[in-house]
């Protein structure tokens, strides 16, 4: 199936405040973003025309970007409504969002004092990152040579383009393994996260999680949380070490884009696509599109 190119598509973006065409959403070569990473993002699900936990993902763009020191110049408010009306005057109703804000052009060098911060949010039809039919047989990861760097090393709390370039890394080569997408351990050699989502794991009817020490408490992660609590089912924030694997039962993964989706296999390590998996992926799915609260 043939993919549009993002940069030459129909539509509009919201830029810098206001509305301007697909393709004439552009910055310069020399942004210092493109150069030295200084970048944060978000990425928002809008299901049957509302953005799911909108709020939270604009003051976590917010916050991502004091920690790289850039003063993302819009309130959580103010990005509340452009999102929404993004998704609005592109006709979309279930639609992935992008909003992004970066340093311009106005310095170039590692020091960033005089550069300007712009913010731009995109919407655009995505459907389920995995596929639907990964929900139902589970995805398969292999362990990932890259991990994830250490608190002091990176600003790991903050949602970073420049965290995900190790990402696309392992990404790249899992599935040219032929497998679904990676597992990262983290400096330390824990249990960390796939490429781009949270990991769960389940034992004797409780629910494990690696602590979010070094790596994103995703949005989803914590609804997943939230939603494993009102069945009755016990969450454990933990250090997780690989071998683990061999004494769960089931697994799954969290993110926007990836929703909830089961795991069937970790490298040697095998997982049911049992019923707390199922359990979980339909509640998620109710939750969003509003049947439950």
């Amino acid at each position: 199936m043939s993919i549009l190119p993002f940069d030459d598509r129909d539509g509009v973006i919201w830029y810098n405040g206001k509305l301007v065409d697909w393709r004439d959403a552009n910055f310069h070569v020399l942004s210092h973003a493109l150069h030295y990473g200084s970048c944060v993002f978000e990425g928002q699900r809008a299901y049957g025309g509302n953005i799911f936990k909108l709020h939270e993902h604009s003051e976590r763009l917010i916050y991502s970007g004091d920690v790289l020191g850039m003063d993302v110049p819009f309130t959580a408010d103010e990005l509340d409504a452009a999102a929404d009306e993004v998704v609005k005057a592109n006709g979309l109703v279930d639609a992935y969002v992008r909003p992004v804000a970066w340093r311009g052009s106005e310095m170039m060098g590692v020091a960033t004092k005089g550069s300007k911060i712009h913010v731009a949010i995109a919407a655009w039809e995505w459907p389920s990152y995995f596929g639907e039919e990964a929900k139902k047989k589970g995805l398969r990861l292999e362990i990932a040579k890259w991990k994830r760097p250490a608190p002091d090393t990176a600003p790991t709390n903050s949602k970073a383009a420049g965290l995900y370039m190790i990402a696309s890394l392992c990404k790249d080569a899992s599935t040219a393994n032929g497998y679904d997408d990676a597992l990262m351990l983290d400096y330390r050699g824990q249990v960390a996260e796939a490429t781009g989502a949270n990991i769960f794991f389940l034992k004797d009817g409780v629910l494990h999680t690696p602590t979010p020490d070094c790596f994103l408490d995703g949005i989803t992660r914590r609804t997943a949380i939230e939603l494993a609590g009102k069945r009755g089912i016990k969450v454990i924030e933990r250090a997780i070490m690989p071998e683990e694997m061999a004494d769960f039962e089931q697994a799954f993964i969290t993110g926007t884009a990836a929703e909830i989706t089961p795991l069937s296999q970790i490298a040697d390590y095998t997982f049911e696509v049992g019923e707390m998996c199922m359990n979980m992926v339909h509640d998620y799915d109710d939750l969003v599109n509003g049947r439950i609260t």
